[in-house]
């Protein structure tokens, strides 16, 4: 449900409000812009070093076996850093190809133990050297810092651009116990997720908001309690360092799980049980009730809906809307005329011809999507009546194909993608400050009329 480039037929779109966002625990409202910049990069967690042992081979000690003996491994210079882990090299001893330890010879070779060079990684030390700078002032550059000089950090990529150096990220996580890593869950059917386009604008707000920073997401789709039990798993041991969770159902158990795990989450929408945690969301019941609002001034007198599932957040809030603005005006008929769809095309074409069949002289429908506002154009269409004259038609989300439609349909715009990075920009902040209030964070809706009412 991507919020669409302004079509050629669209009359006017209403001004929007600021985003409020609200602590919980304090029960304070503020104001803020819609988004902010990105923390600095994840703090470590805090943890013990690990000892790396090297490996003696057949000259070990055997007194360095007995509990309780020192360690000549046990120095700060040998000490599992994250600058250490990543310049420790290996013995400058030949590579022999494989099989060569035991005496044999690599084909074609006509001495046995043959040997066949390799090109070492380049190390931190060697990085600094080239660059004329300190090893810990390569370290801070590599770590992304601010406690380096323009010149120097010039410096330092240039050489690592020339030595081709890489991090050794999988060492760093060893010590910050940080993989840095989200994954984002999405709870719902495969068709549902491939076919509505708001999956995809989400998406992309995560991405645009990621992109800055050198972390890395995974997309999981969790249908069914085997996915969901998988994901749980896949989350609870410790693979990602937050998660940004989608299309939540009823009292679904992944938001209590992933928090009694200690993994910091952000939900796309409020949950239904109402507990505490960091969340983003639209302003569904004030966007339901600002279409409702327009048709009823634009003369509309016997309306209906396509309500959104009553397991959703946003099916709940959005039925809400509608119903507050239908009795606001004294319509009290028009509250009970509701049928219920899941947010696909199909299931507004059907709940659309129920409707009609229930309410034959209805003249609005607003459809808690876009999609079921498409079908129920359909089942207009195929019913013999006219699109706005007979029946108007609003929507909600102004996702892309809103404006394409036949007639371009009038719709309640949300900011999906904004929606999206607000949610990386929560969930960073909860993995710096585990310990914060829970955060909600609403987002403006806004009118957008076009040919349909």
């Amino acid at each position: 449900m991507t919020p669409a480039e302004t079509h050629p037929a669209d009359r006017s779109v209403a001004p929007a409000p600021e985003p409020r966002t609200s602590q919980q625990a304090s029960g304070i409202d503020v104001r803020t812009a819609p988004i902010a910049d990105l923390p600095d990069p994840l703090p470590p967690r805090s943890a013990p070093p690990i000892r790396q042992e090297p490996c003696r081979g057949s000259g070990r000690n055997p007194a360095a076996d007995r509990p309780g003996a020192p360690d000549p491994a046990d120095t700060p210079e040998n000490l599992d850093t994250p600058e250490n882990l990543d310049s420790r090299e290996t013995p400058d001893t030949p590579d022999t190809p494989a099989g060569a330890g035991n005496g044999a010879a690599a084909e074609g070779d006509e001495t046995p133990g043959a040997v066949v060079a390799q090109r070492r990684a380049p190390t931190l030390e060697e990085v600094a050297e080239l660059a004329g700078v300190s090893r810990a002032t390569v370290s801070r550059v590599v770590n992304g810092s601010s406690r380096v000089s323009p010149e120097a950090q010039a410096a330092v990529n240039a050489a690592i651009a020339q030595l081709g150096y890489v991090p050794n990220r999988a060492a760093r996580s060893l010590v910050t116990r940080r993989t840095d890593t989200l994954v984002l869950i999405v709870h719902e059917r495969p068709d549902t997720v491939f076919s509505d386009p708001f999956f995809a604008s989400v998406l992309r707000g995560v991405n645009q908001a990621l992109s800055p920073t050198d972390l890395q997401l995974v997309l999981l789709q969790a249908q069914g309690e085997a996915q969901r039990d998988r994901a749980l798993r896949y989350v609870g041991n410790g693979h990602v360092d937050g998660v940004l969770l989608i299309s939540l159902h009823g009292d679904d158990i992944m938001p209590t799980a992933i928090s009694a795990a200690g993994v910091p989450l952000v939900m796309a929408g409020r949950l239904l049980t109402g507990g505490p945690l960091d969340y983003v969301d639209a302003d569904n019941v004030g966007g339901a009730r600002d279409a409702v609002r327009y048709l009823i001034a634009a003369g509309r007198r016997r309306l209906a809906t396509v309500a959104g599932p009553g397991d959703m957040s946003v099916g709940v809030d959005r039925l809400r809307g509608y119903r507050e603005a239908v009795r606001e005006a004294g319509d009290q008929a028009s509250a009970g005329r509701v049928a219920v769809g899941d947010f696909t095309e199909e299931s507004g074409r059907r709940a659309t011809t129920q409707l009609l069949a229930d309410h034959p002289d209805l003249d609005a429908v607003f459809a808690a999507s876009d999609l079921m506002a498409l079908g129920a154009l359909r089942a207009l269409r195929e019913a013999g009546r006219r699109v706005p004259e007979d029946v108007a038609v609003v929507g909600f989300d102004d996702a892309a194909l809103a404006a394409y439609a036949d007639p371009p349909l009038t719709t309640i715009r949300q900011p999906v993608e904004l929606m999206g990075q607000e949610m990386v920009r929560l969930l960073l902040a909860r993995i710096a400050d585990p310990y914060a209030d829970p955060t909600e964070v609403v987002l403006p809706t806004e009118l957008v009329v076009r040919a349909s009412a």
